[in-house]
């Protein structure tokens, strides 16, 4: 399935649908190939009926500035790129306003497929 973004500028936004245990949210997630785990806001989490602070459930991950224990939540969904995937873990944790996301897509969302991103024209590709 191709998808098309802004070559020139910026980050590649890819949109999402999260689906938890009391709605569902639709959100814009910066696909991140640096990321090992993709990374959901916390407010987005609260809106659809998780809550992180209780999750026993914690991985340590190394961000910019430090190392943190980030609560890891199982989602009942999630749909991007034309993909669904049910019972998917992801991170949950706060992101700064500036960031202009809620969260990042990562490398775990892409394994076992192949990811064309065509910086040229402005296409990605995920089959």
């Amino acid at each position: 399935m191709s998808f098309t973004f802004n070559a020139h500028q910026g980050l590649i936004i890819v949109q999402a649908e999260l689906t938890g245990p009391v709605g569902n949210a639709v959100l814009g997630l910066a696909l991140d190939t640096g990321a090992t785990i993709t990374l959901v806001n916390v407010e987005v989490l609260i809106a659809i009926g998780y809550d992180p602070a209780i999750t026993l459930n914690l991985m340590e991950v190394t961000t910019g500035s430090c190392v943190e224990s980030v609560p890891c939540i199982v989602l009942n969904k999630i749909l991007a790129l034309g993909q669904t995937r049910t019972e998917f873990p992801i991170l949950a944790h706060t992101l700064p306003p500036s960031s202009g996301v809620g969260g990042v897509l990562g490398l775990d969302f892409f394994r076992e497929q192949t990811l064309s991103i065509d910086f040229l024209n402005g296409n990605l590709n995920l089959a």
